[in-house]
């Protein structure tokens, strides 16, 4: 367990009546590669801006190693912030707008000049100091921004959507670049994005965000496999979710079909939400399935091909590297272990997640 580095408490934000954060609350430990992972509006850059000092909560405070520095400034706080645009200044070459916060800070010319060549070795751009910002590429100009942040030596460094503007190769090598300049540079780092792959490949811990609360926190496995909620299904991967009852303890009756599962202690005939990955499926030849249906659409996407098969009245999207031709009969099957069952929404809480389902 990483020792505690910033801790959010009981944190509100409400703009023009609309509550943006309800009651929030969050530990992100030493050296840790955390990520806030929702749709627009869910409350994650508030939350972002909120560790930064950009925006102060309407109630709750903000700890930073056990200090509350709620009301704060920004340039007080050890932290320094990457946005999605960069705010480069083109005026300034490379080697000027890493050094920016350097001279503020009234650095010498010697220690500056180390700094800056320390900061573009560390994200592979040696030998750039004297080049225009506008010559640079996408993919440049943003490790041009991690330099600007990172001589600053700052104990976190807040991300908001940085590789949102690059294509998708781009987008992928810097990934790789943030896990390699975490693992060197011993900082922590507070990352915000909506896209699900980013999270999962790069974070040691995911927080999942709607409506202003925070879903679930784990593991990108645990997010993942066990998924606590049907927003939290549903958001991360692509997901069957569908009405059930869970008959007794191991024992799920969906679309009128019996399905053994291994989820226990939800009581007897009691409404749930099932959740099955469309990875997880197997297609089978009519009847050696629990249920039989028809292919109504298929998609070859690179790596599998991706069908939907009407079944028990209930379209499955599912993924297989074995192509059926639409208008198929095939049957449906899927281990016991492969089957989420969850709790139906009781809270107000609750009720936002599975209106955004």
């Amino acid at each position: 367990m990483r020792d505690t580095l910033i801790e959010l408490r009981n944190i509100t934000k409400t703009f023009e009546n609309n509550v943006v954060l309800d009651n929030l609350n969050l530990q992100v430990g030493e050296n840790e590669f955390i990520t806030l992972l929702g749709p627009s509006g869910c409350g994650k850059t508030t939350t972002l801006r909120i560790v930064g000092g950009f925006e102060t909560p309407d109630k709750g405070q903000v700890f930073f190693e056990g200090e509350d520095i709620t009301d704060m400034p920004p340039n007080l706080r050890q932290i320094n912030t990457v946005f999605q645009k960069y705010a480069l200044f083109p005026h300034m070459n490379v080697g000027e707008n890493i050094a920016f916060g350097l001279r503020i800070s009234g650095k010498s010319d010697a220690y500056i000049r180390d700094k800056v060549r320390y900061g573009l070795r560390l994200v592979n751009l040696a030998g750039f100091e004297n080049r225009r910002v506008e010559s640079l590429s996408g993919g440049q100009q943003q490790r041009v921004a991690m330099a600007r942040a990172i001589v600053n030596e700052p104990k976190v460094l807040l991300l908001d959507e940085p590789l949102g503007a690059l294509d998708l190769k781009l987008r992928q090598d810097m990934e790789y670049e943030l896990i390699r300049l975490k693992n060197e540079l011993g900082i922590t780092f507070i990352y915000v994005t909506h896209d699900q792959e980013e999270a999962l490949t790069m974070s040691d811990k995911v927080v999942v965000m709607n409506g202003g609360f925070i879903q679930q926190m784990g593991t990108p496995e645990d997010i993942y496999n066990e998924p606590q909620n049907a927003f939290v299904a549903d958001f991360i991967g692509d997901s069957n979710i569908l009405d059930g009852i869970m008959l007794r303890d191991r024992l799920v009756c969906v679309c009128d079909t019996l399905f053994p599962c291994i989820d226990e202690g939800f009581g007897n005939d009691a409404p749930v939400d099932v959740v099955i990955r469309p990875e997880d499926l197997i297609v089978r030849r009519p009847g050696e399935g629990k249920l039989d249906g028809e292919v109504i659409h298929n998609v070859f996407i690179g790596v599998h091909y991706e069908m939907e098969i009407l079944a028990g009245g209930f379209e499955w999207l599912v993924q297989s590297t074995a192509s059926h031709a639409v208008g198929d009969r095939v049957s449906l099957d899927v281990a016991p272990e492969n089957i989420q069952i969850m709790h139906k929404p009781k809270t107000r809480e609750q009720e936002a997640i599975r209106r955004d389902v």
